[in-house]
């Protein structure tokens, strides 16, 4: 398997397919499980959020949002164990025929009804997927690495309550987080990442702390995947240690961690006349 330039193997392929079977087969086997143990503290701050704003219908963006998973498990109350049986099961199903079944999936189930969320990613296929089938509201397909967001994009992210994501911080730097929160102007969304601790989450918080933000580093971690082959393993083990991240019973045993990183905007301080 090819290995990308962060040492982790190339998992493109999963990304650009018109819908979800082969991103599903694949991460079943590596065991993936990170959407489904972020689902409850994305949740909560979605609640948190609702409740501190008085918003009835927040708008959550999931940066990296692929075939819409992490909108799938909140708005359908699934979990990734359902949904890797319900695509295993589709292999000789039509294009128009998963669809119709995911739509359904949709609409039989009571879970954040109250809640928008909308997509940014840079496969075109995953985000069209997603939005045909209903896992989101709407889609952005935009690279904010390497640009800044479009008019329209920018009237989009203004209107984003909270921002999400599992696992794209490291491919996704502070150049795109600093993009969709200088689309705001004075009002901050909320943010909620959970990052690998291959990848420093410093420079997110230090951009985020310039534009008026706290971030706090939640207790814990949380497993990722396994990893696929040896090479990788050995490949994220070196990475780790030129950052001086302590591997040993984590990443010694097989699996990729994620640390959980959520950041507020800070409140004003009082002025004392």
């Amino acid at each position: 398997m090819r290995v990308d330039t962060t040492g982790k193997i190339s998992l493109d392929h999963i990304y650009t397919a018109p819908d979800p079977r082969a991103y599903f087969s694949t991460l079943r086997g590596l065991g993936y499980a990170i959407p489904e143990l972020a689902k409850p503290f994305f949740a909560g701050l979605i609640q948190e959020y609702r409740d501190a704003h008085e918003i009835s219908v927040p708008t959550v963006l999931d940066i990296g949002c692929s075939y819409g998973i992490n909108a799938a498990l909140l708005r359908c109350d699934a979990t990734m164990e359902e949904l890797y049986d319900r695509y295993a099961g589709a292999e000789d199903a039509g294009f128009e025929e998963l669809l119709a079944r995911d739509r359904e999936l949709v609409g039989s189930r009571d879970g954040l009804k109250r809640t928008r969320f909308l997509g940014l990613d840079a496969s075109s296929h995953a985000l069209a997927y997603a939005l045909q089938a209903g896992f989101i509201d709407g889609a952005m397909h935009a690279d904010l690495e390497a640009r800044d967001p479009t008019e329209h994009e920018r009237e989009r992210l203004a209107g984003v309550d909270l921002v999400i994501s599992t696992g794209c911080i490291g491919y996704v730097t502070e150049r795109t987080i600093s993009r969709i929160v200088a689309a705001h102007g004075g009002r901050k969304p909320w943010m909620a990442h959970f990052v690998l601790r291959m990848f420093p989450f410093d420079p997110v918080t230090e951009c985020l702390a310039a534009a008026g933000y706290e971030t706090v580093r939640h207790e814990g971690v949380f497993r990722q995947r396994r990893f696929a082959t040896a090479e990788e393993q050995s490949l994220v083990l070196d990475r780790l240690a030129t950052i001086d991240v302590d591997p040993r019973g984590l990443e010694t045993d097989g699996w990729f961690y994620a640390e959980l990183f959520i950041s507020r905007p800070t409140k004003p301080r009082s002025r004392i006349e």
